[in-house]
């Protein structure tokens, strides 16, 4: 890989400021293609979901996806955009190997959503508000596996594999005015508004938004400008970063980058960049096209789109409670600070929590496993909390457990060790394991009477008056018992044992 030369972030901040945009492709959970009737499921035959529309054969006419439509307008709405009265479909024209009909039907200058906002929070608690530009209704392209060379992409491939599966699966695609005032927070405030997207697209239900699956999909376009100045500069385009964490590094790097060139008398070249995850660099792409190299024109085949106000109105009155609004909430509720739950946020707990609680379990038992035991297994893996061969349900019972007494948290730990071990049910996992307290006066006294015979120094210390002695005993017994006695028994036990004679 060609060696990029940086400048550091903080020398590149005392010199320009960036200008940010960022552009987020959303594929729509609906069961139909925007275009045509073939199936969107993932995992089939390659090019065995296509059909004469989205593989583009002549005479073949699409037919608008009402769902997708319907998707777009919500996604609007919780944006706080302007829904338009009226929009149409456009044809982009260029050449991609990907694109079976050799253009892209999309919408240009008439969105179907327009001119809104999303207010993201810093994990300081700063709220940050992204102004939205546009949000409006195109296609997918197919997928290019490029086979043989080093790097996976066609330059140096030996041959190229197309599946048009993918082809025509509805986008929205959320389109961002110039980010601009976010100084040195740049970078934070780019991974804030996608991880808030994300979660705001999670509660309408129009799609998963899984970044790992290409299911949402971030352009992050940014350009610098020296302090004190209007214009804004030359910009760089790095497409298709598919994770939080990747969309703040594309651009930290571009920052530095964009800073070593200008720097150096250089001249920044509008274009589109690779990501690279393993170590967080951008390459050189492709020139990037201006609108008028894509030569729009409107989409002949389609009629135009007319929400009307009616309708529009019953979509907002069912907006769910949305992303910030119910953090809020569940913070007043639960009780915890912003801290707290900006920590709770980037675990990716918050939905975790809220259905072990509503399974049963009390508001902090829940924060306390899904934020302590699970995500410190979650981070040993390298996974996300939410992946875990665990549910919500199955929590709530190990709770129910400890706070029945059945478990103290060394054993309900090693519950939770063989629940996602595969081993079944935590009550299954508890007696397989032989895991539950031991508080029986039998078992236990018989621990008790053998930790006073083997400490005869400490017993007499507590017949004499020192009561506190008796935690060592108390080790004692837990040691014996592997963790199991029931503690605050085994105490009770050991006082009756060696109270003073009177």
């Amino acid at each position: 890989m060609t060696v990029i030369d940086l400048v550091s972030y903080e020398d590149a901040l005392a010199a320009y400021d960036p200008v940010m945009g960022l552009e987020v492709h959303v594929e729509l959970g609906t069961k139909t293609k925007m275009f045509c009737a073939c199936a969107t499921a993932l995992g089939a035959e390659p090019n065995s979901q296509t059909c004469p529309v989205c593989l583009g054969l002549p005479g073949a006419l699409p037919v608008v996806n009402a769902i997708g439509v319907e998707s777009a307008v919500r996604i609007g709405l919780a944006l706080n955009c302007e829904i338009a009265t009226w929009c149409r479909f456009a044809r982009k024209n260029y050449f991609y190997p990907d694109m079976p009909k050799n253009f892209q039907t999309s919408q240009y200058d008439e969105p179907i959503a327009f001119n809104g906002y999303l207010d993201v929070q810093l994990e300081d608690g700063e709220v940050f508000r992204v102004e939205i530009e546009r949000a409006h209704m195109e296609e997918d392209t197919g997928k290019s596996t490029h086979v043989g060379g080093a790097t996976g992409r066609i330059h140096g491939a030996s041959y190229s594999l197309l599946d048009y599966n993918r082809a025509g699966i509805p986008l929205i695609e959320i389109v961002t005015k110039p980010i601009t005032g976010a100084g040195a927070r740049a970078p934070e405030v780019a991974r804030a508004y996608v991880a808030e997207l994300r979660e705001l697209i999670r509660a309408l239900g129009v799609s998963e938004a899984r970044m790992e699956m290409g299911q949402m999909r971030c352009d992050v376009n940014l350009s610098l400008r020296p302090h004190g100045t209007e214009k804004f500069g030359t910009r760089s385009e790095t497409k298709n970063v598919n994770s939080l964490r990747s969309v703040e590094r594309a651009a930290r790097f571009e920052v530095q980058r964009h800073a070593a060139v200008l720097s150096g008398g250089g001249t920044i070249v509008q274009e589109t960049r690779h990501f690279h995850e393993e170590d967080g660099s951008t390459t050189s792409g492709r020139v990037k096209e201006e609108a008028e190299d894509y030569r729009y024109f409107p989409e002949p085949d389609l009629v135009p789109v007319a929400p009307a106000r009616e309708w529009v109105e019953e979509l907002r009155a069912e907006l769910p409670e949305l992303p910030r609004v119910r953090r809020n909430r569940l913070r007043e509720e639960w009780g915890i600070s912003e801290h707290e739950m900006q920590s709770v946020l980037n675990a990716g707990a918050v939905d975790a929590i809220v259905a072990t609680i509503e399974a049963g379990a009390p508001q902090a038992a829940a924060r306390k496993w899904w934020m302590g035991e699970l995500a410190r297994r979650a981070n040993e893996q390298g996974v996300d909390l939410v992946t875990l061969p665990i549910t919500p349900v199955q929590v709530a019972r190990v709770a129910e457990l400890v706070a029945d007494g059945s478990l103290n948290d060394k054993l309900a730990r090693q519950a939770i060790e063989g629940v996602l071990a595969g081993e079944g049910e935590p009550d299954t996992v508890v007696e397989s394991r032989g895991l539950k307290i031991v508080s029986d006066d039998g078992a236990l006294g018989k621990a008790v009477d053998e930790a006073i015979a083997a400490n005869p120094g400490v017993a007499d210390k507590i017949r004499g008056g020192k009561v506190a002695a008796a935690g060592a005993l108390v080790g004692a017994v837990m040691k014996a018992t592997r963790g199991q006695a029931d503690a605050g028994r085994a105490r009770e036990l050991i006082l009756e044992r060696l109270a003073p004679a009177e």
